[in-house]
């Protein structure tokens, strides 16, 4: 499946949206590691997910052909930035990893995700899937690189839509992803 090109920053901000961003910003701000800046930032996130004033009805459109990328923020010093990602039943991303921290909280209906460990025999490398993971309406999980290797989709019956925050600047980036990983895997 390909991975959607990167959408303009949205002008349209909630007032809620505007609060999270805020919240955010407190914590990056502190300049803290990333592993504990992702766990604070998810902390931050929480409480916002599946609040109906959160984002607009066009922030929760999807594309037939691929899940679909809306940046809501990006941080002008590129601190970080705050992506709602829609999925239609079945889309998927491919096996990857990050240029940066990412904290993900579920708004809407169920994200599913496969985590993979990469080992190496010293001659060649491979992926070992190590855990399944069912992300529902207001769940949220952060990871930092290095370990930060896995494959999200929508499992479910209906429309799903997760905010993403980065440690990065995905306006100008365009995505977060690092690396895109066509290693054989070994399932669990």
């Amino acid at each position: 499946m390909s991975t959607p090109a990167a959408a303009p920053v949205v002008t349209t901000v909630t007032a809620r949206l505007a609060r999270l961003v805020e919240e955010v910003r407190d914590v990056v701000d502190r300049g803290l590691p990333p592993g504990l800046t992702a766990y604070l930032v998810g902390e931050r996130l929480a409480p916002h997910l599946g609040a109906p004033d959160l984002l607009t009805a066009r922030q929760c459109e999807g594309d037939p052909d691929h899940y679909r990328q809306h940046i809501l923020h990006a941080e002008p010093d590129g601190g970080f930035s705050i992506v709602a990602l829609v999925w239609l039943p079945g889309q998927r991303t491919a096996i990857h990893d990050h240029v940066a921290w990412c904290v993900t909280g579920v708004h809407q209906g169920e994200e599913h995700e496969r985590r993979y460990r990469l080992v190496s025999d010293g001659v060649a490398a491979r992926l070992v899937a190590t855990q399944d993971v069912v992300n529902r309406q207001g769940e949220v999980c952060g990871f930092a690189p290095p370990g930060d290797i896995h494959r999200v989709w929508n499992g479910g019956d209906g429309t799903a839509v997760s905010l993403h925050i980065y440690g990065a600047d995905i306006s100008r980036l365009g995505s977060s992803v690092r690396r895109v990983y066509d290693h054989r895997t070994e399932e669990r």
